[in-house]
């Protein structure tokens, strides 16, 4: 889907947001998709790759999103210790970048784990305007 074609939709529900603002927009409603979609899925070190490229080709669904690159920690799942050889996949394992695109705008998005915070944090990194 192509957000950047849909006047009247745009024109009907996103007039009071500019260009910058709806990049970022979509580009954060996607990374709380990521985030409350994925967590809890079972991952091991062996499955870890595939999970990581299916995670990207669904997010890529969302609208506006031209780029995005999704790594699970292998160390965390190196260092668990358990009786099935795997977890269920947490926010403190992921390091997210996100690229949205809307008109001429382009929004970077990122998460990532913060140690200082405790806290798997999602952040505009970027915006670029054309």
């Amino acid at each position: 889907m192509d957000i950047n074609d849909k006047d009247k939709v745009n024109e009907k529900y996103f007039s009071n947001l500019s260009s910058r603002e709806r990049a970022i927009f979509e580009g954060a409603i996607s990374m709380g998709a990521l985030f409350h979609q994925f967590i809890g899925t079972p991952v091991s070190l062996k499955s870890a790759d595939s999970l990581q490229k299916a995670i990207e080709e669904s997010i890529k669904l969302q609208p506006g999103v031209k780029k995005i690159k999704v790594r699970i920690n292998p160390h965390i799942l190196a260092e668990l210790d358990t009786e099935f050889e795997y977890t269920s996949l947490t926010g403190d394992m992921l390091d997210v970048e996100l690229h949205c695109d809307f008109k001429k705008t382009r929004a970077v998005i990122r998460m990532n784990f913060i140690p200082d915070l405790n806290y798997p944090l999602m952040y505009v990194e970027s915006i670029k305007e054309e």
